[in-house]
């Protein structure tokens, strides 16, 4: 109800209070020795007392650096919705952070001496490109609200993964780096303070310069131009402003998640209708958002083993506000649809292509498990296992392979069912988040002081994974399940996921390298024991998944058509959601949440002309399988004796294939 008021003064007169108590109880907590000295320690510390100096340098500046950043942020969110039109616009939904992060990285690693030229410089440039990729992404489709979203999603998992890819190899070097990029506020000096609030007052001066031609873009395109108002121009400046901005935040205090899109959406929804109020208000309730989850993260500090990021909190608390939001916001523009100009002729004689994939997904395990490398004189030469190596290869190859086949087999069958129920061809267990779900429960299972029994990865798997999909049901049923909510859906839920790894990695936990490469997508813990399980379970599914074609042939047609001959769409989406579930935790829980698999295989089924329900499950599976082992391949000799996870190479070849079919959109 508060946020139907007619003025955002209410919410924000309870952010303030809340901080307000929040802020006592914290110096209570931590500073209770300088009761009565509290101000002097803010305004002018005795140097001879200890405690006021690390007061006035810690505690202090990081209210500041909180308030500062928070502020920051909502300003660019707000020029990017102002400049796109677009509600959902935000630096993380634009992949700007994740692309200012992914330069930082490159820059510590590869050119450490441009960092002295300034760290918001070389974020920047991160920024920028990831914007010009959403643009050149979205740009066919005149930036529709909905396209560029995707765009920036896609973006933002592409430079997450290459980020993934770095942390695996660079561990020592990065581990403090990402550390600081989930959004660490901690402060021991006024440096940061200083920085940021006079980038922002020069920002808000352009902006104000900006503020009546900005205003004009309220009305339509044709009106503002018959105004004399350059729209390139005043995109292009709008959102240098927002890149600007949130490049200088990344760089002093790291990745902090939605206060760029929630502070608008808040005070738009709060009752700031014209440019100038959504502008201060946003500000203000961004300022006293971050503020708010800073502090509630230091009084949460005792209760955990290191300091929670306040970025990954933000996320947290950011995902269940954008599914308040999304039935609230108008997500008007063009929404994604099946992609004219990529589908083949149907494929007349579709068995004999469904043999010659079969023959070339059988080479390519036979290739996988007998090709590789080896080191010699510190050098690495190919090498073919003979007959001498069987040992090598039923201990080593073959569990991975087999691991490897059976998961892109199970993600493949995954995405062929959800995208010919639900219509939607960007659909996948992976974008609708139904993978993070599986994630969130085995997560959960290490961070939550519970008992560990043998099948407990896989009861909290299962459960994530019916959450999430439960979640995506009363999102999503209004509305029909419109594509467009779904897939915001999915970016919600995967947006918890991104919350809870940041977490385990700032934790320090001696499991964390163990689940980084999980959630990378590794086979390397694949056993012969294991591998037997999953595969049994592949073709259970599998076998459970054919006989359902009907359905998938009459579902697409829409729900009116499907009842009219005689399919019950309730109970048939019901028990193919529960196979999608099924399905999707087998894959997740050896493989992990991150290879597009699901994605890709679907429509790479299409393109070789497999149309009809059954040959398309067959094609996918046959495909997913190829892809998957192909990739564990590539993933154990490209960089040997080094290894990258398959599920990563999967994403990165799937998010290449996902921009692609983005830009036939």
């Amino acid at each position: 109800m508060m946020l139907r008021a007619k003025t955002p003064v209410w919410f924000a007169a309870c952010l303030a209070l809340l901080a307000l108590i929040l802020g006592y109880a914290t110096l209570e907590t931590q500073f209770a020795d300088l009761s009565g000295h509290w101000w002097q320690a803010i305004v002018a510390p005795d140097d001879e007392q200890i405690r006021q100096i690390v007061m006035h340098y810690t505690f202090v500046p990081r209210l500041l650096v909180a308030m500062l950043g928070g502020a920051a942020l909502a300003l660019a969110g707000c020029l990017m919705q102002q400049v796109l039109r677009n509600p959902l616009a935000s630096p993380a939904t634009l992949g700007v952070t994740s692309g200012a992060q992914l330069a930082l990285v490159i820059a510590t690693l590869w050119a450490p001496s441009w960092m002295l030229a300034g760290k918001e410089w070389i974020a920047l440039l991160g920024g920028i490109v990831a914007t010009l990729l959403v643009f050149a992404l979205s740009w066919k489709r005149r930036l529709a609200p909905m396209v560029v979203v995707l765009s920036g999603m896609v973006v933002s998992l592409y430079f997450s993964a290459i980020n993934s890819a770095l942390l695996l190899f660079h561990q020592e070097s990065l581990s403090g780096l990402f550390i600081w990029g989930s959004g660490a506020l901690s402060q021991d000096n006024w440096d940061d303070t200083r920085f940021l609030i006079l980038r922002l007052a020069i920002v808000v001066v352009l902006a104000l310069l900006l503020l009546r031609p900005l205003s004009l873009l309220d009305l339509e395109e044709d009106g503002a131009r018959s105004l004399g108002i350059s729209l390139r121009k005043l995109r292009f400046a709008g959102l240098g402003l927002g890149v600007f901005m949130t490049a200088c935040v990344v760089s002093a205090i790291g990745l902090i998640g939605f206060i760029g899109l929630a502070a608008p959406a808040i005070a738009r929804l709060s009752g700031a209708r014209t440019l100038p109020q959504r502008l201060v208000w946003s500000m203000i309730v961004g300022a006293l958002l971050l503020l708010v989850t800073d502090l509630a993260v230091q009084q949460l500090a005792p209760f955990t083993a290191s300091l929670l990021p306040t970025g990954a909190m933000t996320a947290a608390l950011g995902a269940p506000l954008l599914l308040w939001l999304l039935p609230r916001l108008k997500v008007g523009g063009t929404r994604p649809t099946p992609i004219t100009g990529l589908t083949l002729p149907r494929e007349a004689r579709p068995q004999r292509r469904l043999w010659i994939l079969a023959g070339l997904t059988i080479v390519a395990c036979v290739l996988a498990l007998v090709v590789g490398f080896r080191l010699d004189a510190h050098a690495k030469v190919p090498s073919l296992a003979g007959l001498d190596d069987l040992a090598l290869i039923a201990d080593w190859r073959l569990p991975r392979v087999a691991t490897a086949a059976a998961a892109g087999l199970m993600l493949a069958l995954a995405g062929t069912l959800l995208q010919r129920m639900t219509g939607n061809p960007m659909a996948s267990p992976e974008v609708l988040g139904i993978s993070a779900g599986v994630a969130i429960g085995v997560i959960a299972l290490m961070l939550l002081p519970l008992g560990i029994a043998p099948l407990s990865g896989s009861v909290m798997g299962f459960s994530g994974a019916v959450v999430a999909l439960l979640v995506l049901i009363v999102c999503n049923r209004r509305s029909g399940f419109a594509p467009e909510r779904l897939l915001l859906t999915g970016i919600a839920i995967s947006s918890l996921l991104d919350a809870m790894r940041a977490i385990v990695l700032a934790s320090e936990d001696p499991r964390a390298q163990q689940l980084l490469s999980w959630l990378g997508g590794s086979t390397y813990y694949a056993s012969l024991t294991s591998t037997a399980w999953i595969v049994v379970i592949a073709l259970v599914l599998t076998l459970l998944t054919l006989p359902l074609q009907r359905w998938l042939t009459l579902l697409p047609l829409g729900a009116p058509t499907a009842k009219a001959l005689g399919v019950d769409v309730d109970r048939s989406r019901l028990l193919l959601l529960a196979l999608v579930a099924l399905l999707t935790v087998a894959a997740t829980l050896v493989i992990g949440p991150l290879s597009f698999i699901g994605l890709m295989a679907p429509h790479m089924a299409r393109l070789m002309g497999f149309h009809g329900a059954r040959h398309q499950l067959i094609g996918a599976g046959l495909l997913g399988m190829l892809v998957m082992v192909t990739a564990d391949w590539l993933g154990r000799n490209l960089f040997f004796p080094y290894q990258l996870p398959a599920g990563l190479i999967a994403a990165l070849i799937g998010g290449v294939y996902f921009m692609w079919g983005l830009r036939r959109l």
